[in-house]
């Protein structure tokens, strides 16, 4: 944990990492405030018939406990993978819980995840059981004869599907005390696969040191969390390393209450709803999301908002958002970086000065982050490099499961390098380029997509956009974006014209896109990321 606030500078250069030599993330996030606080609340659960569910500490610990017991009577055993395939709901929290406890590797899986992306993951992380709802129960149905290592399918509500069970009538027979395992910060926890923006998913297995490795993030993107009254709230899957490392296992820890909230599709009314109805204090909200509330007419009078901090990452944020944010919601809004597999090691803390508008920020104290060369060399501000974290660090993998080619890949001597492009200013603040494969080589010029796509959806047509690299056989590429329009404007050649020239006069002549296509939605993963290689795929027909 960071101590009281005091200059950046400062606080790198005195922190030290204190990890115990046992450590279990369900003991820690659950028992030890059961037996400190047990009516201390935990979990505000918003159900979709509008009902709100409040959860304390010993309810955790008792659901924890019961299902940890029900597991273990099935044969999951220390160190068998147990995949989660819930949305944002209390029996995905406890659930993590009872796996943690009984020593078992939690496989978080998105509800959005269509049966191929299912199959895959179930096979690759050899799952010996799933719980999941009625909707994941019958995907998994289709599917059940190709996966051979899977053995129990749980369901948190009544299901059909063959050979599911409802995990309510199963725990209710078992005890609410349960013995957790002892395990070692080094020991696995939890597998989270890749987005899959630039090939197959890969499970980044991490051990239970993962989340001490996330608080010192956490609590600088929220401007030194935690403080009275601060409740958490982010529209982020809980399947994602931001939805479940960044909010919710790191929000428990510290014993300040999460909501939860299941949207089919995101809606931005609704989520200004549910933060006035809540009196949310503290969001995580990714880019995409925040574009789409950028769009919300004068929510910070419409909404009675309590907000107090604003962090966002998984992709770039832009000026536009972090301005609009300023102005409207009257915060900064502190964007930080990390991946899946080692998360969240650079931060903005507008607490104590670390902010500036287009950058991701400074190493959270801890962490060590640099921009490399292709031979682990460190090169100095202003150079083009990778973005690479250097070993030993508790919040990086253990490795990718079943696959020390890939894993060995990842690294340049001791630094682990993250596939992205990006450079440092002199103030010492990170700038996102893009991904290597995102990046645009245009007329000699090396162009990230992120600084073009910030620029468009200033304009007033434009909703979202995605800007990639089209071969060209005079300038190696020409920028291509795809667009949704705002409802009101025309997909014609007058509104293409337009933009261009907009592009044009705020950029410069080499970063305008040369071509435009308009495009209903834009292909995202589910933690809200364009997936720039199917657009590119496009393009080969």
């Amino acid at each position: 944990m960071l101590p009281d606030k005091m200059p950046y500078d400062e606080l790198y250069r005195t922190f030290t990492w204190k990890v115990p030599p046992q450590f279990n993330i369900g003991v820690d996030i659950c028992d030890r405030w059961a037996e400190q606080d047990p009516e201390r609340l935990a979990l505000i659960h918003k159900r979709s018939d509008g009902g709100v569910d409040r959860i304390n500490f010993s309810r955790l610990k008792d659901y924890s406990n019961k299902l940890a017991n029900l597991l273990r009577a099935t044969g999951v055993k220390r160190g068998d993978r147990v995949a989660l395939l819930l949305p944002q709901c209390p029996e995905t929290c406890f659930s993590h819980i009872a796996l943690y406890k009984l020593g078992a590797i939690a496989v978080p899986l998105a509800s959005l995840f269509g049966i191929e992306a299912l199959l895959y993951r179930l096979n690759n992380s050899g799952a010996k059981a799933v719980i999941t709802n009625a909707a994941g129960a019958n995907k998994i149905g289709e599917i059940r004869d190709q996966l051979q290592q899977l053995e129990t399918v749980f369901t948190i509500d009544d299901c059909a599907a063959p050979g599911a069970h409802n995990l309510w009538t199963e725990m209710a027979g078992f005890d609410a005390e349960f013995d957790p395992v002892k395990t070692t910060p080094d020991d696995p926890a939890l597998m989270v696969y890749t987005s899959g923006t630039t090939g197959p998913p890969k499970g980044a297995l991490h051990g239970h040191r993962v989340l001490l490795g996330h608080l010192p993030g956490v609590q600088c993107h929220h401007d030194f969390f935690p403080q009275e009254g601060d409740l958490v709230w982010t529209p982020a899957d809980w399947a994602w390393a931001g939805g479940l490392l960044n909010v919710l296992l790191p929000s428990l820890y510290f014993g300040i209450p999460v909501l939860a909230y299941r949207f089919d599709k995101f809606d931005p009314e609704t989520a200004f709803e549910l933060m006035a109805e809540f009196e949310v204090r503290n969001v995580f909200i990714p880019p995409t999301a925040l574009k789409m509330l950028r769009a919300v007419d004068r929510p910070s009078q419409r909404y009675d908002l309590k907000l107090r901090s604003i962090g966002s990452g998984g992709e770039t944020l832009g000026r536009k958002v972090y301005d609009w944010a300023k102005s409207e919601l009257g915060l900064t809004i502190n964007e930080f970086y990390g991946q899946t597999e080692c998360n969240l090691v650079l931060t903005s803390c507008q607490a104590i000065g670390v902010s500036k508008s287009g950058a991701i920020g400074k190493p959270v104290p801890g962490h060590e982050v640099a921009i490399i060369n292709e031979a682990g060399e460190v090169l100095p501000p202003g150079e083009t490099g990778i973005i690479a974290i250097k070993r030993p660090d508790p919040v990086m993998f253990l490795g990718y499961w079943q696959n020390e080619a890939a894993t060995a890949e990842k690294f340049i001597g001791d630094w682990m390098t993250t596939g992205d492009q990006g450079v440092v200013d002199e103030d010492g603040y990170f700038h996102f380029i893009g991904r290597d494969d995102d990046v645009i080589t245009s007329a000699g010029y090396r162009i990230g997509p992120g600084e073009i796509e910030d620029c468009l959806i200033g304009h007033e047509a434009v909703s979202l956009a995605a800007a990639i690299g089209k071969p060209d056989p005079i300038r190696t590429e020409i920028i291509k974006v795809f667009i949704v329009l705002n409802d009101g404007f025309k997909a014609n050649d007058k509104t293409a014209k337009a933009i261009q020239t907009y592009v044009r006069q705020r950029l410069s002549a080499h970063e305008y896109p040369r071509e435009i296509e308009f495009i209903d939605s834009l292909p995202l993963t589910t933690t809200g990321k364009v997936i720039r290689r199917l657009l590119r795929q496009d393009l080969q027909g």
